[in-house]
């Protein structure tokens, strides 16, 4: 009988700790930028479409999903892959920004990128300076 319940004790105190191992070693999606913002500098208002890719790695475990992208102003367009990033694999969001469709002047425009890892949402930042008068500032 004290077999018994010693044996039952050992596995009471067991267990908590090995679904606590098996946590720590469970770390499911990780998504890694190389950068995560830019910096477009002085760049004419007129002057065409502003194109900039974001690259990251999925360093987890498990896929990767990105769940929705949303944007700080209609100024901007963003494209990414909607299928799962495996463990190992590059993904790309690719935004386009349209200076022409807003005044002139300083910008800084975020995207949130919803997911599935624990860090739920990533920022990702652009900026720069449109300008109307910029090939006479260029001379």
């Amino acid at each position: 009988m004290k077999k018994y319940i010693l044996s039952l004790l050992l596995l009471v105190v067991a267990l908590p700790l090995s679904q606590t191992a098996q946590a720590q070693t469970k770390k499911g999606p990780k998504m890694v930028f190389e950068r995560t913002s830019h910096d477009f500098g002085d760049v004419p208002r007129k002057g065409g479409d502003l194109i900039k890719e974001f690259r990251f790695v999925n360093e987890g475990d498990s896929p990767l999903v990105i769940k929705k992208i949303t944007k700080s102003c209609s100024c901007m367009t963003v494209t990414y892959s909607r299928k799962p990033v495996r463990p190992g694999e590059v993904g790309v969001i690719k935004v386009k920004y349209e200076p022409h469709k807003i005044e002139a002047g300083i910008f800084h425009k975020v995207l949130q990128i919803y997911n599935n890892t624990s860090e739920q949402v990533r920022l990702i930042t652009i900026q720069g300076n449109s300008m109307d008068d910029y090939k006479e500032r260029k001379r």
